[in-house]
């Protein structure tokens, strides 16, 4: 095998792999979130999940990306553990399309029809078009459209190239002897898992196998193992997206995992063990690109046909293999059946919009260490419990507005007016520490940081604005009006910091001593911070309400309550102002002395 065919071997992968990757991005791009919303709510029982596994997978092309969506959603608390399995076995179905598409390279006719079909003629149209739609047509989703035809017409390219580049490996002895080695299950298994590990994807990983098929080396007991390899292969991205996560996350991606080896030692033994004592007479057969596709899509019915009815056992492996107490996020149970008993509702919505304010106070916890310290980790994390609140606020809105539909007494519609209020401050406080952490991100991807006075002060504000997301969140799970009057002198407190700072950063600035593009940031964080106090202000000033006479000044005209509290005629207020401003503002008028 010359240089030259070395060369167009690698630059064939690299087209083939490109192609892939660019045709499943457009995949994705174009089901805008469609798909992700179907797999949340249409996997009520296991035969759905598969079903819907294996049509997302085939849609998108990766059932790695399928497996990760269900680890993000059970981390995230939108989907239960024992929903993830069937939609994994049947993303390991789904994930079997490629291959079928890939087989057109077997086709050998001289009808016309036939003949366009095939990868070396259709590849090229459909690049064309791809590049046409993808470069030159404005509107709608045609440049989405025209990445997955281009994607399409580079895999086929770059099959067909492979396919062409590989054909004297056939002549090669050492090559054989290669392949031949494969025969042994274990180095067959292992190849084939480490190649996809690498590739992050089987389809990419069996394109390659059904290229190499056209030497003429490979067997039905040397594709075999190599194809059982690459699905347990493909669980390295699962396992990857899965660390950091929650214990219910992770056990996600281990079911990925386990499915795959489970079913792999299965019929590695039986058809081993069958051959040992039959000698069946398709074992040494030669495999095309179109048998080796019917290999991998007859193996992956088999694996689930087996495992299906054990899916529950599967569950309890795997919480036995990650122990300890699940941490499954879900979220809380709105059933319309409450809704016949409008007080019992109420109470199962004021459970949910507490926990919007625990995700909201998660998320300002998490947004704040990625100022200090980065990490990609939490910063998923963090963009997944988002997704929690986002939908846990959508359930809500939607639950109360029929409950309004109730007859309800007049403290149960303020209880209504009181939770669609609670629930949107909660929901903006979640919006602005995502902003807090845009803002470390930027800094990190920028490879820039404040300087050490200006992290000394932040610590101050996001020290404030942590208390007062905690004195709200207190206050709102009990009630308890001792807590909330604490809201508003530390909002105070942070409003007279966020001030102060700002005044300090344009000074700055204006010395150079700090950079227009670190001022950006620093004061976009201020504007963040400063909002979330608040909408935690709004919160506390409700239970304020809530909690106070009829005849006081704060039922009567909550603004005039507000001012009062401003220009120092209510002594409480005044001291907890002082002590707050003691402890958070003292230290940076300290530095500045």
């Amino acid at each position: 095998m010359s240089i030259a065919n070395i060369v167009a071997v690698m630059g064939a992968v690299a087209t083939f792999l490109f192609g892939m990757s660019t045709m499943t991005d457009g995949l994705e791009k174009l089901s805008s979130g469609r798909l992700e919303n179907i797999l949340e709510r249409l996997t009520s029982n296991v035969f759905k999940g598969v079903l819907l596994g294996a049509v997302v997978t085939g849609l998108i092309q990766s059932s790695a990306a399928t497996t990760v969506m269900c680890v993000g959603f059970v981390n995230a608390g939108i989907m239960r553990l024992q929903q993830t399995v069937g939609i994994i076995m049947g993303a390991n179905i789904g994930t079997t399309v490629t291959a079928q598409l890939l087989r057109l390279g077997d086709i050998s006719s001289d009808n016309v029809l036939m003949l366009f079909l095939k990868p070396s003629f259709l590849g090229p149209i459909l690049a064309v078009i791809g590049i046409i739609f993808y470069m030159f047509i404005r509107g709608g989703h045609k440049k989405t459209v025209g990445q997955i035809v281009l994607g399409l017409g580079l895999l086929f390219i770059g099959m067909n190239t492979m396919s062409t580049a590989v054909a004297p490996l056939q002549d090669i002895p050492e090559f054989q002897s290669i392949f031949t080695a494969f025969a042994n299950p274990i180095i067959g298994v292992a190849v084939g898992a480490a190649v996809t590990a690498i590739l992050q994807s089987s389809s990419a990983s069996m394109g390659i196998l059904q290229a190499i098929s056209s030497t003429g080396v490979v067997t039905f007991h040397i594709a075999i193992p190599l194809i059982m390899g690459q699905n347990i292969g493909t669980c390295i991205t699962a396992l990857i997206s899965s660390v950091g996560a929650s214990k219910n996350a992770k056990r996600t991606a281990m079911i990925h995992l386990f499915f795959n080896i489970i079913g792999t030692i299965f019929f590695l033994l039986v058809l081993y063990g069958g051959n040992a004592l039959f000698r069946f007479p398709f074992w040494g057969s030669v495999m095309n690109m179109g048998s080796i596709a019917n290999l991998h899509l007859l193996f992956n019915l088999a694996c689930t046909a087996l495992l299906l009815p054990f899916h529950k056992q599967l569950v309890r492996l795997v919480e036995l293999v990650v122990p300890g107490d699940g941490e499954e996020r879900e979220l809380s149970v709105l059933d319309e059946r409450f809704l016949t008993s409008p007080s019992l509702a109420l109470e199962k919505a004021h459970e949910a919009v507490a926990q919007m304010g625990e995700f909201a106070r998660e998320n300002y916890q998490l947004s704040v260490e990625l100022i200090n310290q980065f990490d990609a980790k939490k910063l998923e994390r963090l963009n997944e419990t988002e997704t929690a609140l986002d939908k846990l606020e959508g359930m809500l809105d939607n639950y109360l507005v029929k409950l309004t539909d109730r007859a309800l007494t007049a403290e149960e519609s303020t209880k209504v007016s009181e939770l669609l209020h609670t629930l949107s401050d909660f929901e903006r406080i979640g919006d602005y520490a995502v902003n807090v952490s845009e803002s470390a991100a930027v800094l990190h991807n920028r490879g820039i940081c404040f300087s050490a006075q200006a992290k000394e002060e932040l610590a101050c504000l996001t020290g404030a604005v942590g208390e007062t997301l905690e004195k709200t969140l207190a206050c709102y799970h009990t009630h308890q009006r001792s807590t909330a009057v604490q809201v508003e002198p530390l909002e105070e407190v942070v409003d007279m910091i966020a001030a102060d700072l700002k005044n300090r950063h344009i000074e700055r600035l204006k010395t150079s001593e700090c950079t227009i593009e670190l001022g950006t940031q620093f004061l976009e964080l201020l504007i963040n911070l400063e909002r979330i106090s608040d909408h935690c202000s709004n919160v506390a000033l409700r239970i304020v309400r809530l909690t106070s006479s009829k005849d006081d000044i704060v039922r009567i005209d909550s603004h005039a309550y507000m001012r009062e509290l401003h220009h120092g005629s209510d002594k409480e207020f005044a001291q907890y102002f002082s002590q707050y401003s003691d402890k958070y503002y003292a230290p940076i008028r300290q530095e500045e002395e």
